[in-house]
């Protein structure tokens, strides 16, 4: 009889079969845990790259920057944009990701029939303090692979707004950092104009 060598307890799993054994979701199994409650629509999480990604707390500072941004957008009288704030954004089968706040494309159902997609968003925003590594390193990739057109991460960290323009298709060819003074004008958006000191002080 051939011998059958089994796993010792303790010993690491070959990194080869926890791949082989992995189970990558989509968004229709998304859905089919969300309604079987298994999470509910107000869990921090995100299907990114096919798995289920649980999002950090969001902190007082994120929060109110985020309420902010929405409040600034209606002042400037933005009138051709549509603000969706921590909402999903369906980029293909395998991610779907919640950023921060999004000026969107009007559209007449205001995306009651279906949700946006990365050519509805004419600018993408993350707010990042605990999660500014993975957003610099998951998501802008991620954002730029799907061609959306302008990202800004909000870096609570370094109290710096790091513009991202003109996807290439793995990353965005066009980055620099806005600070304290800089006014930021999204090129999709032109009637919207904000100021880093007043977003960031």
């Amino acid at each position: 009889m051939e011998a059958i060598a089994l796993s010792r307890p303790g010993k690491p799993l070959d990194r080869q079969i926890l791949d082989r054994q992995r189970h990558r979701l989509c968004r229709a199994d998304y859905q089919r845990m969300a309604e079987a409650g298994i999470f509910s629509e107000d869990d921090p999480i995100e299907l990114i790259a096919g798995e289920l990604v649980d999002m950090p707390p969001i902190g007082d500072e994120h929060a109110g920057l985020t309420t902010q941004l929405n409040h600034l957008v209606h002042r400037c009288g933005v009138k051709d944009a549509l603000v969706s704030v921590q909402n999903p954004l369906v980029l293909d089968d395998h991610n779907e990701p919640e950023p921060d706040l999004m000026l969107l494309r009007l559209r007449a159902d205001y995306y009651k029939q279906a949700k946006p997609r990365a050519a509805d968003v004419l600018l993408l925003i993350e707010v990042a303090d605990a999660s500014l590594s993975y957003d610099r390193s998951v998501k802008r990739p991620l954002y730029a692979q799907h061609g959306i057109a302008e990202v800004w991460i909000l870096n609570l960290r370094d109290r710096v707004v790091e513009v991202n323009r003109d996807p290439d298709g793995q990353d965005y060819r066009d980055t620099w950092l806005a600070r304290a003074g800089d006014l930021l004008r999204p090129r999709l958006v032109p009637d919207l104009t904000l100021c880093v000191s007043e977003l960031l002080a």
